[in-house]
């Protein structure tokens, strides 16, 4: 088992807003962000070199509904965080905010 769930956007939409313990992470650059995100979501540029780092600064009991460009480093950053002891519910939305729009 990968640690972490897939789901199309609106599975994503709905799990982010039935769970009070929810964070939604975006991992994109900035200029992928300048394009526009998901309200409320909590930036951290998967390319950043602080990027694991900043991960492991993040509360590991929340949930975690992530996202980026495509949904590869969304995916990334899930299995990165449920090897690294995340206990909450890891979500990478399928299709990045190009299935999201």
């Amino acid at each position: 088992m990968s640690g972490y769930k897939n789901l199309s956007p609106a599975e994503f939409k709905q799990g982010f807003e039935a769970d009070a313990n929810a964070v939604v992470l975006d991992v994109r650059t900035p200029a992928e962000v300048a394009a526009g995100t998901i309200d409320g979501a909590k930036v951290l540029d998967f390319f950043d070199p602080n990027f694991a780092k900043n991960i492991m600064e993040l509360d590991k009991t929340k949930s975690y509904y992530i996202y980026c460009r495509s949904g590869n480093r969304s995916g990334q950053a899930c299995a990165f965080m449920a090897s690294n002891g995340f206990q909450g519910d890891l979500v990478n939305l399928v299709g990045g905010m190009m299935a999201w729009s």
